[in-house]
C-alpha cells in the first residue's frame, strides 16, 4: 500500500521560511517522481514542484521558482520542500504526490498517489 505522509505545515509570517516533508512508503521501484501541489480556498490546484528519483531532475512552478527548493533523503525515502521568503499568497493546503512512471511534470492527472495535505498559512 502506497502512503505519502506530509508534515511540517503551520502558521508563519511573511518573509519566514518553512520546510515540508513527505515520507514515501510502499513504492518498491526507484523510478517514481515525487512532488507537491497546493490548493488555496476558492482556487484551482497549482503545481509547486516535482523531483524525479532517477536523475534527480527538479521542476518548479512559476510562482515559487527561486524561493522554494526540493531535496531528498534516499535512505529515508523522504522528500523535503524548503519554502523561503513566504508570502500570504502561498497560503494553501500542500499535497505531496507521487507518479510511479517517474515523469515529474506539472500535470496533476499524471500523479497516481496523493497525501492528505498539510496546511500552510502565511500572515502579512
Amino acid at each position: 500500500q502506497v502512503q505519502l505522509e506530509e508534515s511540517g505545515g503551520g502558521l508563519v509570517q511573511a518573509g519566514d521560511s518553512l520546510r515540508l516533508s513527505c515520507a514515501v512508503s510502499g513504492l518498491f521501484f526507484s523510478s517514481y517522481a515525487v512532488g507537491w501541489f497546493r490548493q488555496a480556498p476558492g482556487k484551482e490546484q497549482e503545481f509547486v514542484a516535482a523531483l524525479t528519483w532517477i536523475g534527480g531532475r527538479k521542476n518548479y512552478g512559476h510562482s515559487v521558482k527561486g524561493r522554494f527548493f526540493l531535496s531528498r533523503d534516499n535512505a529515508e525515502n523522504t522528500v523535503y520542500l524548503e519554502m523561503n521568503s513566504l508570502r500570504p499568497e502561498d497560503t494553501a493546503v500542500y499535497y505531496c504526490v507521487a507518479d510511479r512512471r517517474g515523469r515529474g511534470t506539472n500535470q496533476a492527472h499524471e500523479y497516481d498517489y496523493w497525501g492528505q495535505g498539510t496546511q500552510v498559512t502565511v500572515s502579512s
